[in-house]
């Protein structure tokens, strides 16, 4: 998959087959039509292209919401890149894109920039100033700039009964085996590594502290969970545990995301990982004491050990 950050870096396509839309989460409802794309394009000889925003939209003309996504852009891509796409193009949104009408959109970025010949669209998808564009303006506009286009049956995406609302939701409350099944993937969190107290190393637990790179990314509710955690440096994968909280056995304050691997004696310092969440096992407690913390975290190692195999 090819990712441009700028039209000028785009080189117009003599067949391309066109998707638009955020895609925050890459949920399983977004890869019906990502399947959809590609089989379109595959059959017309075509190139498959997914035409995105950067930031979200809400984020840029409600910069007061206080919206969490689930996926950042550099998770986005990731999990893009394994979809078989073609072209990613990610478009910077400002106040001032978001002027520009339906057909000026159509016109000028999706038919003379990328060189859309057919657009397969999500149903009920709106577009252009004020979300005016819908797949009616398409229609008209298909015969006039030499495009198809497709609307993704809303049944098709009803069947999978999923939305970035539901999947937010579950992981609010925890529920990341739910969001999971939803997304149809593992939900991640990206960051890097940072220095903590090095309580966990006395406890014979050592954690790492995760940094998230994007203030604007959804944390699952506190507690503890099973997790698989991506070492980016040599895209080698550990099994783990990982806590979301404040830590109130040992008098925490600022909530952290601490991570413990198996198996690993490496230094991370520094370093850019994933979480991958598995299955959550419990709430954050406070116990009575680090000997009663010690004796439940090993009982947290073995339920992940059984559950990550």
């Amino acid at each position: 998959m090819k990712v441009y950050y700028t039209l000028e870096d785009f080189k117009k396509l003599d067949n391309a087959v066109v998707t638009t839309g955020t895609f925050d989460g890459v949920h399983i409802g977004h890869r019906r039509i990502l399947t959809r794309l590609q089989e379109s394009a595959q059959r017309s000889g075509g190139e498959s292209v997914l035409f995105t925003l950067f930031p979200h939209p809400r984020l840029v003309l409600q910069p007061d919401l206080d919206l969490k996504l689930i996926t950042s852009l550099e998770e986005k891509v990731y999990l893009l890149e394994k979809t078989g796409l073609d072209h990613l193009v990610v478009f910077p949104f400002t106040q001032e894109f978001s002027k520009t009408s339906s057909l000026e959109f159509v016109r000028n970025i999706l038919v003379n920039a990328i060189g859309a010949k057919k657009l397969v669209i999500g149903y009920d998808h709106h577009f252009g100033r004020n979300r005016e564009g819908t797949f009616e303006h398409l229609k008209e506009f298909g015969p006039v700039y030499g495009f198809d286009v497709e609307e993704i049956p809303a049944q098709d995406i009803d069947d999978v009964k999923v939305s970035s609302t539901k999947i937010r939701k579950a992981l609010l409350q925890g529920d990341v085996a739910l969001a999971n099944n939803y997304l149809n993937h593992e939900f991640m969190l990206s960051g890097f590594v940072v220095r903590g107290n090095r309580l966990g190393s006395k406890l014979g637990y050592p954690t790492a502290n995760i940094e998230l790179k994007d203030a604007h990314k959804i944390v699952p509710a506190d507690g503890v969970y099973a997790v698989k955690t991506e070492r980016i440096a040599d895209n080698k994968v550990y099994t783990g545990m990982c806590n979301i909280g404040h830590r109130p056995t040992v008098s925490g304050v600022s909530k952290t995301i601490e991570v413990n691997l198996f198996d690993f004696n490496d230094d991370l310092y520094g370093e850019q990982i994933r979480l991958f969440f598995v299955k959550r096992l419990r709430d954050e407690l406070k116990f009575n004491g680090l000997d009663e913390l010690i004796a439940q975290l090993k009982k947290d190692e073995k339920h992940s050990r059984e559950i990550l195999g």
